[in-house]
């Protein structure tokens, strides 16, 4: 935790491009570095997406490709016009010489850029991920030096993206550490199932503060108390009426969909007769 500086809001997209870029290295390569993209708010720095940049590093020196970081940068503009450089990345569990190097380079790319590390060498026993912002020391006039200070790192992520992350924790579970994709209906009975197992532990909290054996918390009862007043007023016969309304959309939608797959399937054949 820092007590200084932005709040680094990382996506699950983020992490897992740069273990992919890791596997990937170049024979001998001890470590990836690569170029961080995202937005940039008043207390938080948000990174959406990223890139590797290729480059050579030995005991003496490091050299980075700059013109195919500015290029893939050019690219992605034309695709996510709103992500700006933020920083960049590099892969290890320490900032090294080098690294100082480096970020002077992201200095002149953006305001105040973001170093982030990822130890995908688990060296800690597991996948450290921490951020960091530079800030000059020493003496006015006389040599200046680059302090590192570490900032608040939190994991968010969008709707598409809980999905790809959900999947990758079921396949832990597998023998051979594959899962496919379920269907529509069974993420729907999921959901239904973990919003049941949820409500079940909420009332049995509520019956141990009735029954005493919990102390109550205001704070949580405010917060139930919200959740009770957004549950909208609805008799059980039309929610069934209207549960089974949106099922039968849908079984109508996935019918079209296979039924244009089928037609297009069989267009491409009498193409090729």
């Amino acid at each position: 935790m820092s007590v200084y500086g932005p709040v680094v809001k990382i996506h699950p997209v983020v992490l897992s491009s740069i273990c992919d870029s890791y596997e990937r290295r170049n024979e001998g390569a001890s470590r990836v570095i690569g170029t961080l993209l995202g937005t940039i708010e008043k207390h938080s720095i948000e990174v959406t997406n990223c890139f590797s940049v290729p480059h050579n590093e030995s005991e003496d020196e490091v050299a980075v490709d700059m013109e195919f970081a500015k290029n893939m940068y050019e690219l992605h503009k034309r695709v996510s016009p709103t992500e700006v450089i933020i920083g960049w990345y590099a892969t290890g569990f320490d900032i090294t010489e080098h690294s100082v190097l480096i970020h002077e380079y992201y200095s002149r790319e953006a305001t105040n850029p973001i170093h982030l590390t990822m130890d995908t060498a688990l060296q800690s026993g597991k996948m450290n991920i921490r951020a960091y912002v530079s800030a000059q020391m020493g003496v006015p006039g006389k040599t200046v030096g680059v302090m590192f200070t570490p900032l608040t790192v939190k994991y968010v992520y969008y709707d598409t993206e809980r999905i790809g992350v959900d999947l990758l924790m079921r396949s832990r579970v597998t023998p051979n550490r594959t899962k496919g994709l379920t269907s529509d209906l069974s993420q729907v009975g999921c959901s239904a199932a973990r919003v049941q197992d949820m409500l079940t532990t909420v009332l049995a909290y509520i019956e141990d503060v009735l029954a005493g054996k919990v102390a109550a918390d205001n704070s949580v009862g405010r917060f139930l108390m919200d959740l009770v007043n957004k549950v909208p007023t609805i008799s059980a016969e039309d929610f069934e009426n209207m549960l089974n309304s949106n099922i039968n959309d849908l079984l109508m939608v996935t019918y079209l969909s296979n039924l244009t797959q089928a037609q297009i399937a069989l267009n491409e054949k009498l193409v090729l007769l």
